[in-house]
């Protein structure tokens, strides 16, 4: 799994299902950060909840524990959701725009809303602390009333296969044109971006088309992450820097979408 975000929605949205048990939830979150707390992120949460006032060491806050009992209290009629968000700067499509929770997701690059869309829900983001502390920040937040909807599975599958190959022709590239300097065999760092993703695994229930997508979206992501950075590329100049942006942004926004898709899909 790509993200403590996505991992919450996919397990929670099991659990929600009766196909997952409250406890394989909190192992799924655990393979994460071993300190996990819960805590508010603005103060009308705070007054709502009587959670404790985040901090900036993420260490203080309820249990983990107070997170599912936090969704299952959030989830109000049945058209009510727990959806994924992964919004970058210059893309936010989907998050209500001046909220404290946009702003939070958009600095994190992830977070999940849970509630029913149009109306007054919860939102909650991820904060590391350090590797061994993860907190989750709620935030009494909007939902937004049309949510863009995800795009079909076929074509989420399609798109990682054909970004298989453009994110390695993408590394080739960065490898031999001198933005990129030798090392560690980029292969060897993909097989260790892999193995840490591969760490974190799927409910039995999650359709296999969604999890074949995932996985590929992981090895297209463990591609770029080497590609990006030393010692597979190290842009020396704000144009090489641009050319860098330009080659791989397109394959890091197929790569938020299919994740989408697959983590929704039911």
């Amino acid at each position: 799994m790509s993200s403590p975000s996505a991992t919450l929605t996919v397990w929670a949205g099991s659990w929600l299902a009766g196909r997952s048990a409250p406890d394989d939830v909190l192992d799924a979150l655990r393979v994460w950060a071993p300190l996990q707390t819960v805590a508010a992120g603005d103060p009308v949460t705070g007054g709502h909840t009587g959670l404790p006032w985040a901090s900036e060491e993420g260490a203080a806050g309820a249990g983990i524990m107070v997170l599912l009992k936090l969704i299952r209290e959030a989830l109000h009629g049945p058209d009510a959701q727990v959806r994924l968000v992964l919004p970058v700067p210059g893309d936010v499509r989907g998050l209500p725009v001046g909220s404290e929770f946009a702003a939070a997701a958009t600095e994190a690059g992830e977070g999940l809303f849970i509630g029913v869309p149009g109306r007054e829900g919860t939102g909650l983001v991820p904060f590391w602390s350090d590797d061994e502390t993860l907190q989750w920040r709620v935030y009494a937040t909007p939902i937004p009333p049309a949510i863009e909807p995800d795009m079909p599975l076929g074509e989420a599958e399609y798109s990682m296969r054909q970004a298989v190959r453009e994110a390695a022709d993408a590394l080739q590239r960065l490898q031999t044109t001198g933005l990129g300097s030798g090392g560690t065999p980029p292969r060897d760092l993909i097989e260790d971006e892999l193995a840490a993703y591969s760490r974190h695994g799927y409910p039995d229930s999650m359709p296999l088309r969604a999890r074949r997508i995932l996985d590929t979206a992981d090895q297209v992501a463990a591609i770029l992450t080497v590609a990006e950075r030393e010692p597979a590329a190290a842009p020396t100049s704000a144009s090489a820097a641009a050319a860098q942006e330009a080659l791989l942004r397109p394959l890091w926004n197929a790569i938020r979408a299919a994740r989408l898709a697959a983590v929704h899909a039911r």
